[in-house]
């Protein structure tokens, strides 16, 4: 991974832009290690996060092959030097790792270390991991050669910072990993005010469509028919609920690749054309991108669910600093205030919530016989 030794505030500040880049907590890992090792020009680097057990949650490395790594075995455990900076907080200078007391040996697949550099990385008072760099690049003459004060100030530097990537990766899987939850709560919700209800009507439709076999078939029939009705609508909100539960497409493909496949797949299953646009949107922070996501399902839920629309078209544009999202059909249309009235919402309370979630803005535009746009602006286009 390393070309060779970079030197001065050009190399600092190309690895400190390289930690801030990764929001992924691995990603972060890996970039302090690679970071550290060719700034400072060692051949081995490596990073610990230690658990609450003696071990480490995570050990990263750079300069040993994936081979080789399978091939040393277990990840190491707390002991010697590895512990010391983990428990005394104290950086290690060694000109010969193995004469240290401490050191206790490693596997027979382990590379041999002889210089050795370590820092503890620390958030406030707390350790949350050390790096580990050994075997200098440089000549070795008669009076050896080995890590300097330089080094030890210079990864002192990328170990500060790096405690506040790391810091940083961490808050935001946690925060992804609460906005996850408070998702599947609020889809729980919707699904046992939504299908729970169908299914409850349904049980009782059939029930009476058994009663009336006998004496009614006629009426029977209809009671069917309303059985089969409920079961589509009932799974209908199944099949939403299962959309919103998966936008991983998001984190790989982006906004504008994932609107595009999901619409060729809606133009492809229903008899309404559905057509997408998109001009000039850049990369979205990943809330905004998920709110603009959400909104444009909602809304080609409603046009092809309840308008009855031949054409629904969808956009993503830039205006300004902002991006813009356009919904429109060529349905039936609706008064919105007769819909608030109501209480029948169409999803416009939950469009208008995610809008403003991000700092956006909805406008809805509709009447009868004349379709519907929807329009949600967010920041950051």
């Amino acid at each position: 991974m390393s070309q060779g030794p970079r030197s001065g505030l050009a190399a600092v500040s190309s690895a400190l832009l390289a930690m801030s880049r990764h929001l992924e907590v691995r990603d972060v890992l890996k970039t302090i290690v690679a970071s550290a090792r060719e700034l400072l020009d060692a051949q081995y680097a490596a990073l610990g996060v230690p658990d609450d057990h003696g071990g480490f949650a995570q050990f990263v490395v750079d300069g040993i092959g994936e081979e080789q790594w399978k091939a040393i075995g277990p990840l190491p455990r707390q002991h010697g030097i590895l512990a010391a900076m983990l428990h005394e907080a104290r950086p290690e200078r060694l000109a010969d790792v193995r004469q240290d007391p401490r050191f206790e040996g490693w596997p027979s697949a382990h590379p041999d270390m002889s210089n050795f550099l370590g820092l503890p990385i620390r958030d406030g008072d707390e350790v949350v991991g050390a790096l580990y760099l050994a075997n200098k690049n440089c000549a070795k003459p008669a009076g050896g050669c080995g890590f300097t004060e330089d080094d030890e100030e210079l990864l002192s530097i990328l170990a500060q910072h790096a405690a506040i990537a790391l810091t940083n990766a961490r808050l935001y899987e946690r925060s992804r990993e609460l906005t996850i939850a408070e998702e599947r709560s609020r889809l729980a919700h919707e699904l046992h005010d939504a299908v729970s209800q169908k299914l409850f009507s349904l049980r009782l439709t059939a029930q009476a469509a058994a009663a009336l076999v006998d004496r009614d078939p006629s009426r029977a029939k209809g009671e069917l028919q309303q059985v089969a009705a409920l079961a589509a609508e009932a799974a209908d909100e199944l099949r939403a609920a299962v959309v919103e539960l998966r936008p991983a497409a998001l984190d790989e493909d982006g906004l504008v690749a994932t609107l595009r496949t999901q619409i060729q797949v809606l133009d492809r299953a229903h008899s309404a054309r559905v057509t997408f646009t998109s001009r000039g949107v850049r990369a979205l922070p990943a809330a905004q991108e998920e709110a603009l996501l959400r909104v444009a399902q909602e809304a080609l839920h409603n046009a092809l669910r309840h308008s009855g629309a031949e054409h629904v078209e969808v956009s993503l544009h830039r205006r300004g600093p902002a991006a813009v999202l356009r919904v429109t059909d060529d349905g039936g249309g609706f008064d919105p205030t007769t819909v608030r009235r109501a209480g029948r919402h169409l999803g416009l309370v939950s469009m208008r919530d995610r809008a403003s979630g991000v700092g956006g803005s909805l406008v809805v535009e509709s009447a009868p016989g004349k379709g519907t746009t929807i329009e949600m602006e967010a920041p950051g286009g």
